[in-house]
C-alpha cells in the first residue's frame, strides 16, 4: 500500500480522505479532528471561513497550509457568477488554483445546479484553475465535466449533510468505469461504513464534513473514517469473490474422513 497514492493534478497524497472545515464547535476541535483523520486535504468555504481577516481567529492559525493542502470551495454559491467570483478571490488571497466547485440549485435540497456547474467548470479551466467538481450522480453529466477539463469528479452520495449514505451505487460504478479522472464521493455520508463502500466501488477517495463534525464524538468518528477508507481501498484492490446463488463449502471435497 506504500505506493498506492491519491493523485490529483499530478500531486500525490497518502490519505484518500478529504475533510471539511465547517460545522465544528471551534477551530481547535476542527484542527484536532483533521489531525486524527490523517487527511492531507481540507476543504475551505471561502465565503464562510475566515482566511483573511487578521482581527479574527484565522483558520491558518490552527491548520498549517504548508502541511495540509487547502482546497477552497464555493459552498453557498447558487449561480455561476457567485462561484467564479469566489474562486477568483481565493486565488488572489492565497494563490490557490486547485479548487472545489459547487454551484447549488436551491436552498432546501442543496442538489447541484448542473447547468451552472458545467458552465463554471469550462470557464475556470480556461483560466488555469484545476477544478474538482461537486456534481450529481449522473454519468452523462460527469462525462461532460471531464470533457470540459475537470481535474476530478465528485458525485454526491446523497444530499449534503443528510447522512443517508450512498443511494445510487450503480451510477457511481458507471462513473468510475468511464473515466480515469479521480472520483471522490462527496456529500451525504453518515458513518464510516459509507466510506468503506465508496472505496469498494473503486472510488479514489471520499470527502466528509458533517458526519464527523456533528458526530457525538467527532474525534472517534475521525479515526473511524480514516480506518474505513483504508479498509475499503484494501478490499477493492484485493479483488472480491464472485457472487453466487448457492453455497460453496470452505473445506475440500476430497480426503473427507
Amino acid at each position: 500500500m506504500i505506493n498506492d497514492k491519491l493523485i490529483v493534478d499530478k500531486k500525490k497524497f497518502n490519505s484518500r480522505l478529504i475533510v471539511g472545515t465547517g460545522k465544528y464547535k471551534s477551530m481547535a476541535e476542527c484542527a484536532k479532528a483533521i489531525k486524527l483523520s490523517g487527511a492531507e486535504i481540507v476543504t475551505v468555504a471561502v465565503r464562510r471561513v475566515n482566511i483573511s481577516d487578521k482581527k479574527k481567529p484565522l483558520l491558518m492559525d490552527y491548520i498549517d497550509p504548508k502541511k495540509i493542502t487547502y482546497l477552497p470551495n464555493t459552498a453557498g454559491c447558487f449561480n455561476s457568477e457567485e462561484a467564479l467570483r469566489t474562486l477568483r478571490l481565493a486565488r488572489e488571497i492565497g494563490g490557490w488554483k486547485l479548487v472545489k466547485l459547487e454551484v447549488l440549485g436551491d436552498k432546501k435540497n442543496l442538489f447541484p445546479d448542473m447547468i451552472e456547474t458545467l458552465k463554471s467548470t469550462e470557464v475556470l479551466t480556461k483560466e488555469g484553475f484545476k477544478v474538482m467538481v461537486y456534481c450529481n450522480d449522473d454519468p452523462l453529466m460527469a462525462k461532460r465535466l471531464e470533457n470540459v477539463g475537470a481535474s476530478a469528479i465528485m458525485p454526491l452520495a446523497a444530499p449534503i449533510g443528510s447522512g443517508l449514505g450512498i443511494l445510487n451505487p450503480t451510477n457511481i460504478k458507471i462513473i468510475r468505469s468511464q473515466t480515469k479522472l479521480p472520483i471522490i464521493v462527496d456529500a451525504g455520508l453518515g458513518q464510516a461504513s459509507d466510506a468503506a463502500i465508496s472505496m469498494e466501488l473503486g472510488c479514489d477517495g471520499v470527502l466528509v464534513n458533517t458526519a464527523i463534525a456533528k458526530a457525538k464524538k467527532p474525534f472517534l468518528m475521525s479515526l473511524a473514517f480514516k480506518n474505513a477508507v483504508i479498509a475499503g481501498r484494501q478490499s477493492y484492490l484485493s479483488g472480491r469473490i464472485e457472487k453466487t446463488l448457492y453455497g460453496s463449502a470452505s473445506s475440500p471435497k476430497i480426503g473427507i474422513i
